[in-house]
C-alpha cells in the first residue's frame, strides 16, 4: 500500500514504515537507545531526503522511547536524578545543534554533513563497544560464568567539584560530567536525528560507572525530552517533520518498545552490548559504502537545493 508523504515529497510502502518502526522499537526497548541512529540511515536507503528523516525520526524516538521508560519505571531501573542532569545539559546542546543545522542548510551542506556524521560516530563507538563487550564475555567465562565484580577505580570523574549523590545508581559524582555527555547528545539530537543513547549508553557505563540496569531507563528517559524540544525547533525553523512519516513510524515504534524491554529484560548486559556494537557497525558500513560509491544521479542534491 503506497502513501505519498507530502513534505518529504516521495511515495513510500506504509507497511515498510510500520516494520521500520517496530524493529527500531525493539532496539530501543532492548538497548536504551531511542534508535535513531539506525532508523535515520534506514529512511536514507529508502529515498528519504536526509534533512527531513532527520527533523521527522526526532519525532518517533519521542513514543518509542517512552514507551520504554514505562516499562523501566515499573521495574525501579530509571535515575530521576540522574535523568535530570543529562536533560538540562541536552536542551543546550539541542539548541546549539539546531542553530549549527540551518547554518549548514542555507550553505547546502547538510546531507553530506548529517551522513559523514553517521559514519564517524557509528565506526568509532561500535568499534569501542565490540572490542569491551568481547573482553566483558571472556573475563565472565574465565571467572566461571559471573563477572568478576571489581571495584570501580578513582578517575578524574571523581577528582571535580559540585558532587552529588545518585542514589539509584550508587554514584556519588560531580554533575559536571553527565551535563557534559548531555550537551554532547542535545547536538548530536538536533544535527542527525538521534536520540543519542548509542553515545550516551557507553558514556553512561564507562565515563559516569553506572549499573548497566539503571543506565537503559535513565537513557530513555532523557532522551523523550531532549528529542521533543528537538522536533520542536525543527518544525518551527526548517519545517521539515512529516507528520504522515512520523506517525506511521510511532505506531510501529510504540508496539516494538514493549517487546524489546521483554527481550532485553532476558539477556546479560554482555550480550546485549555486542549485539549493538554489531549493529551499529554493520549500519556504519552501508553509509561508508553509499559515500564512497558513485551515485546513480550525480546532479540530484541541486535539485532539493533550490527553492
Amino acid at each position: 500500500m503506497q502513501i505519498y508523504l507530502p513534505i518529504a515529497e516521495v511515495s513510500v510502502n506504509a507497511f515498510l514504515l510500520l516494520g521500520l518502526g517496530g524493529l527500531v522499537g525493539v532496539l530501543s526497548g532492548m538497548f536504551g537507545v531511542g534508535g535513531g541512529f539506525l532508523m535515520t540511515p534506514l529512511l536514507f536507503f529508502i529515498g528519504i531526503p536526509p534533512a527531513v528523516a532527520v527533523a521527522t525520526e526526532a519525532n518517533q524516538i519521542v513514543a518509542s522511547s517512552f514507551s520504554g521508560v514505562l516499562a523501566h519505571l515499573r521495574r525501579k531501573t530509571v535515575d530521576i536524578k540522574m535523568g535530570g542532569v543529562l536533560l538540562v545539559g541536552g536542551l543546550i546542546g539541542a539548541a546549539l545543534g539546531v542553530m549549527l543545522f540551518n547554518y549548514l542548510k542555507s550553505l547546502g551542506q547538510v546531507d553530506l554533513l548529517v551522513k559523514l556524521c553517521y559514519v564517524v560516530f557509528l565506526g568509532i563507538i561500535g568499534g569501542l563497544m565490540f572490542v569491551e563487550s568481547l573482553n566483558a564475555i571472556r573475563r565472565a567465562k574465565k571467572s566461571g560464568g559471573a563477572p568478576v565484580p571489581k571495584r570501580r577505580q578513582r578517575t578524574w570523574v571523581h577528582a571535580l567539584p559540585f558532587k552529588t549523590r545518585f542514589r539509584t545508581s550508587g554514584l556519588y559524582i560531580s554533575v559536571i560530567p553527565p551535563a557534559i555527555v548531555g550537551v554532547a547528545v542535545g547536538v548530536l539530537a538536533a544535527i542527525m536525528g538521534v536520540g543519542g543513547g548509542f553515545i550516551m549508553v557507553p558514556a553512561m557505563i564507562y565515563i559516569l560507572g553506572m549499573p548497566t540496569k539503571v543506565v537503559v531507563g535513565t537513557s530513555l528517559l532523557q532522551i523523550i525530552f531532549v528529542t521533543a524540544f528537538t522536533t520542536l525547533l525543527h518544525a518551527t525553523t526548517n519545517y521539515t517533520v512529516d507528520m504522515a512519516l512520523a506517525v506511521l513510524l510511532l505506531v510501529g515504534g510504540v508496539i516494538g518498545a514493549q517487546i524489546g524491554t521483554r527481550i532485553g529484560v532476558k539477556l546479560k548486559a554482555e550480550q546485549l552490548r555486542i549485539l549493538l556494537a554489531a549493529m551499529v557497525l554493520m549500519v556504519c558500513g552501508k553509509l561508508a559504502y553509499d559515500l564512497l560509491v558513485q551515485p546513480a544521479e550525480l546532479y540530484s542534491i541541486g535539485v532539493t537545493g533550490g527553492h
